[in-house]
């Protein structure tokens, strides 16, 4: 059910960032046009480069291309998915997302964003017990976005816990289970 879909992903500054080279590789496969975004910390743990090789498509992480000064449209960009897809999702970002800040492209666009949104959390495990952690993705919950729920397993720092982004075959297999209960219900 993801051929022909039109599939918006967000990688944000994670460790896990690697695996959304992995979640793009699978979606191009099964047929769904994908674009990414990217935050500026993004960048520190996978290339552009890569993503866009993945993907086919230009990665952006700016509001404006500063070569050619041509914009981004986080309007557009909203308008365009038939799903946006934050994975990994820091706990920075989330709660930027739960309080409405938007500070990058990425942030505006989820903002913009008319199609159902998966969060796909990855942090250390103190992170995501945190009260705040917490209180940020049952605010996410609360509208309407698709929260999947880390895995349990050891995690970069060494500890052993949930916080894991769960892999990206559980997302497809999501998005596939949205999809096709969507197209049932029509």
């Amino acid at each position: 059910m993801i051929r022909g879909r039109k599939i918006l992903m967000g990688v944000t500054g994670s460790i896990a960032a690697f695996k959304a080279a992995v979640l793009i590789r699978l979606l191009m496969k099964e047929g769904a046009e994908v674009k990414v975004l990217m935050t500026p910390l993004a960048r520190e743990f996978i290339t552009p480069l890569t993503l866009a090789s993945l993907s086919r498509n230009a990665v952006l992480t700016d509001f404006f291309n500063p070569e050619n000064g041509q914009w981004n449209s986080h309007v557009d960009l909203g308008l365009w998915a038939d799903a946006y897809v934050i994975a990994p999702a820091t706990a920075n970002t989330m709660a930027k997302m739960a309080c409405g800040i938007a500070d990058n492209l990425l942030l505006t666009t989820y903002l913009s964003a008319r199609c159902p949104v998966f969060i796909a959390p990855a942090m250390d495990v103190d992170m995501l017990n945190h009260d705040t952690t917490r209180k940020n993705l049952d605010i996410l919950r609360s509208y309407g976005n698709i929260i999947l729920e880390p895995a349990t397993g050891e995690l970069a720092s060494g500890l052993t816990g949930k916080g894991r982004m769960v892999e990206p075959e559980v997302i497809l297999a999501a998005l596939s289970e949205f999809f096709s209960n969507r197209k049932k219900k029509a």
